[in-house]
């Protein structure tokens, strides 16, 4: 095998490498939720959830 042969193939696999490593890190970037975006349709603490009535007021209002 000459020696460009096996540039050329060592060249390949790293750029093969880097470019997996590139769309991984990519995909990577916002797999994760901050808080606010995970917890938003919570409501605010200490109040009752948003759509979650107390069940004597459901009644009530209906």
């Amino acid at each position: 095998m000459s020696s460009l042969s096996r540039f050329t193939e060592a060249r390949r696999r790293l750029r093969n490498r880097k470019a997996g490593r590139k769309r991984k890190n990519k995909l990577a970037e916002r797999s994760t939720l901050t808080q606010e975006e995970l917890f938003a349709g919570c409501g605010e603490p200490g109040q009752p959830a948003p759509g979650l009535a107390a069940p004597g007021l459901a009644a009530k209002q209906s």
